[in-house]
């Protein structure tokens, strides 16, 4: 997301080995950190919750992300926001069945807030 909308080119065979799962042999995985990486556990809590919360979590990501690197908060301020989004949303106006209106309103009203939120107009 640091370059996005565009793309990094990076190089490929110059400075790595293709990834050969055989030659690897096995891989461990961890459980993730959520308390170092906050917003996989909002991820995980707007999945389950299911309806319009996944289209207000990722709105309010985007929109996160964007204002951080405008320099509207630190880096720890993206899962404040993103919570406080989702759960205003849930206070608000969740539903678990959305029509495609309903997830274009989401997805506004999430930026949106996201935005009033870095303006100081809504407190977190």
């Amino acid at each position: 997301s640091i370059a996005w909308p565009h793309r990094v080119a990076m190089p490929t065979g110059k400075f790595e080995r293709p990834l050969d799962l055989v030659e690897l042999g096995s891989m461990t995985f961890k459980a993730p950190d959520t308390k170092k990486y906050p917003c996989i556990q909002l991820a995980y809590d707007a999945g389950r919750q299911g309806g319009t919360m996944t289209c207000c979590l990722n709105a309010a990501n985007e929109e996160a992300n964007q204002l951080f690197r405008d320099g509207a908060f630190g880096y720890e301020g993206i899962p404040k926001v993103i919570s406080a989004a989702m759960e205003e949303h849930a206070k608000k106006d969740f539903t678990s069945n959305p029509d495609l209106d309903t997830i274009l309103a989401v997805d506004q009203w999430a930026r949106t807030y996201v935005r009033e939120v870095a303006k100081g107009a809504v407190a977190v």
